[in-house]
């Protein structure tokens, strides 16, 4: 599962995070590449000026998603040439970019600075932190009463991985679901047959799970699923009209492609006898979960929105 979200994350940031056009990215390899550049200055003897591709940092995806850059830090920061200063300079913008994000309403409790460092700095992070090594008068003071987690290498890869995935999440969550507008999803109440289903409160503080902009769009879920479940499988031969549900999560109520085979009904309604009409309406095998799933796949890929989408 977190492969698949992890493969998720890294497409849609590819394709949509950066202002000219595509960038691949790779998780965490190239984010901590991109932050860790280190810029010889052209004042020091017998160094060459480093050439960039510009706006190719995360800090300008940052600053493309957000539309404004984090206080004190650059797109492409000069960074100390000594590995402790290095290390100690990084792990502050770390700490910038979760308090930044935190700020937006990032849940980021969980993930420490340290786990977005590259492994050789985090492991001058725990030298120093643990008095292993010496020569640095720098005092780490900061971490007075919080606990040091001393991983080792292949745990420490496992938790950088899941931590830039969770921060890229909840950039998105922060900067680009706030762009749906509440305004062109109506009441779900309106309809008839939704008068009897308890609503979802798209107030702020309704949820302490889900945002309003993800509660919106749970409503638009609801909204279009039970519009359209009549008319998208009336005729139906695997097992008739799919029953009226409560959808108030993205993961277990749509794990049979119904509920987005609805959505993608409203706006390609063309679709339902070529492709939808032959889902299985209450599916309760693997094998018929599978056979929704690639019908939902082959229609993405009808019109062109496939994103190298995998079953």
């Amino acid at each position: 599962f977190f492969q698949k979200t992890l493969n998720a994350v890294k497409s849609w940031f590819t394709l949509f995070g950066w202002s000219k056009g595509q960038n691949p990215i790779s998780i965490p390899y190239s984010l901590r590449c991109d932050v860790c550049i280190v810029q010889l200055t052209l004042a020091e003897e017998n160094t060459s000026k480093w050439k960039f591709d510009k706006d190719k940092y995360f800090y300008d995806m940052l600053l493309n998603l957000n539309g404004q850059p984090i206080q004190g830090i650059a797109a492409s920061q000069a960074l100390p040439h000594d590995p402790v200063e290095r290390m100690f300079q990084l792990h502050w913008q770390h700490s910038e970019l979760l308090a930044f994000l935190k700020s937006k309403g990032a849940y980021l409790s969980h993930v420490m600075p340290e786990f977005l460092l590259a492994p050789e700095d985090y492991e001058i992070w725990t030298e120093v932190n643990t008095g292993l090594r010496r020569g640095s008068m720098r005092s780490s003071g900061k971490l007075s009463g919080r606990r040091i987690f001393v991983l080792d290498s292949r745990t420490f890869e496992t938790m950088s991985k899941r931590a830039w995935t969770d921060v890229l999440l909840q950039m998105y969550k922060v900067f680009v679901l706030p762009r749906v507008s509440s305004r062109i999803v109506p009441d779900p109440l309106s309809l008839e047959s939704l008068q009897n289903m308890p609503g979802i409160k798209p107030e702020p503080l309704c949820s302490n799970i889900y945002s309003r902009y993800e509660r919106t769009i749970l409503i638009w879920l609801n909204k279009h699923y039970e519009k359209n479940r009549k008319i998208v499988w009336k005729d139906s031969q695997r097992g008739g009209i799919p029953p009226m549900r409560w959808i108030v999560n993205f993961d277990k109520d749509l794990l049979d492609g119904l509920v987005l085979a609805a959505q993608m009904a409203t706006y390609c309604p063309y679709l339902i006898p070529t492709h939808f009409i032959k889902m299985y309406t209450n599916p309760r095998t693997h094998e018929q979960f599978m056979h929704n799933s690639l019908i939902l796949v082959k229609a993405l890929r009808a019109i062109n929105l496939d994103m190298d989408i995998k079953v």
